[in-house]
């Protein structure tokens, strides 16, 4: 690659970054459905004809940022397993965690886990990351005595992790640090649940 190419490439990612960041913003402010391409480009400063030619729909550049966060979680499960950190408590926590500090990207995830409502190729892209991710998962939980469908299990301990997250990340009457406790404690119920068969005394 020449070098004219490799700024006119690093130009595309900067122009890339600052429109998955503006439409990160405005998803911290709007409901998804009141947010529009031209929304989007306002806010990165660019022409609504000219976002077009980074991302080809509004479910691209919201895709495209779960998955940027997806690979931050992703390398944070690596870390944990090579500094072996690898029980499934663990790595759920640490999961929740990431959920709880980056609430806009966990409602963005709830969109689409909920509504299902996403482009074709936008979707490809997606579970192509998410795959990853459950393969981490599954790595961890290799350890439990949770049974022979080993894929299935991951899709269980996925959906339980997020369910709780979902459920109570907003528990009324309760401040952010009895959230967060009340979350921790289900979290390890869950973990205990399918990495040993038996709820933890010490709860």
């Amino acid at each position: 690659m020449s070098t004219f190419q490799k700024l006119r490439q690093e130009e595309r990612e900067t122009r890339k970054n600052l429109i998955v960041d503006a439409a990160m913003e405005l998803f911290s402010q709007k409901d998804f459905h009141k947010i529009g391409m031209r929304d989007i480009a306002k806010r990165a400063g660019i022409s609504a004809a000219a976002i077009y030619r980074y991302f080809p729909s509004r479910d691209d550049v919201f895709v495209e940022a779960l998955v940027r966060h997806m690979l931050i979680v992703e390398a944070l499960f690596e870390k944990n397993i090579q500094d072996g950190q690898t029980s499934l408590e663990e790595i759920a926590l640490l999961s929740v965690d990431y959920l709880l500090e980056n609430k806009t990207v966990f409602q963005m995830m709830g969109h689409f886990m909920v509504t299902g409502q996403i482009q074709p190729k936008a979707m490809d892209r997606y579970n192509e990351v998410q795959r990853r991710f459950l393969d981490l998962l599954e790595r961890v939980h290799h350890q439990t005595e949770v049974g022979a469908n080993s894929r299935l299990v991951t899709h269980a301990i996925y959906a339980s992790i997020t369910g709780v997250v979902m459920a109570f990340k907003n528990y009324p009457g309760r401040s952010p640090e009895e959230i967060k406790r009340h979350i921790y404690r289900l979290i390890r119920i869950i973990s205990s649940v399918f990495a040993t068969g038996q709820i933890p005394q010490d709860l």
